[in-house]
């Protein structure tokens, strides 16, 4: 045996004994970047996955299962989502949002996230998983609490479970909790005008600067209404192009 094969065979042999070793967890090529011959320890898991000691969940990633009385244990759905996040921004949305904000005491069914990448891997997120993709890309700035605001204005409440006023008044709160209503203002140029225009209803309420306000008003199209959902009950809903101010 050549000295080459001698490496990637021990190095395969590493991979095996430490992912034996490391019980239930994920494991991705990066894990062994301490290791010669990064086309070795590819193989080596392939084979390892090929022989069901490993489970492929995209590629590069796989989960090395825990044997219950009940089978193989399954990936924690959330830490799957935290390894998607690696690839790309992954951020709540629809009830999941809602239910981050204090909006909703439901747990979705479906899960529904937003990214600004154009795709995201299935097998890591669930093949029920509802993927909204193509985010702008001013998202990667913000919190998960920021884009999940961001995603109940785009829905115009619906996914809350208060009342109109309830809904509105919680609004209210988180964006004048700090820098909120400022950070979203900086991103509100890749919004939909819709967005936009509910942003300035708000920032009217909570006497934000004139300046972010001019901000928001000459980014709109004076001609245009907008459906404002449950938010119609904003007394600055009009002042702001709403179409009427009856909810949705």
């Amino acid at each position: 045996m050549t000295a080459s094969k001698s490496t990637a065979a021990s190095t395969a042999e590493e991979v095996r004994r430490r992912i034996e070793a490391g019980g239930e967890r994920f494991w991705r090529l990066a894990d062994f970047d301490d290791l010669p011959f990064p086309t070795a320890v590819a193989k080596a898991l392939s084979r390892l996955a090929h022989r069901r000691h490993l489970r492929r969940l995209s590629r590069g990633v796989y989960y090395r299962a825990r044997t219950t009385t009940f089978g193989d244990s399954l990936p924690n759905p959330a830490a799957l989502q935290q390894l998607a996040g690696e690839r790309a921004p992954v951020f709540p949305a629809g009830l999941a949002a809602a239910n981050l904000l204090g909006f909703s005491t439901q747990t979705p069914r479906t899960q529904e996230v937003a990214t600004t990448a154009t795709s995201l891997p299935r097998a890591l997120l669930g093949a029920g998983t509802v993927v909204h993709t193509r985010r702008p890309k001013a998202w990667v700035q913000l919190t998960h609490e920021d884009a999940a605001l961001l995603d109940l204005l785009r829905e115009r409440g619906r996914t809350s479970e208060l009342s109109p006023e309830a809904t509105t008044q919680r609004v209210l709160a988180q964006l004048g909790d700090g820098d909120r209503f400022a950070r979203l203002v900086r991103v509100a140029a890749t919004e939909p005008p819709r967005v936009r225009a509910l942003l300035g209803a708000f920032g009217q309420v909570l006497r934000a600067p004139d300046e972010s306000l001019l901000r928001l008003r000459r980014s709109l199209n004076p001609l245009s209404r907008f459906e404002f959902g449950v938010f119609g009950v904003l007394p600055t809903a009009e002042a702001w192009q709403a179409k009427t101010r009856r909810v949705a």
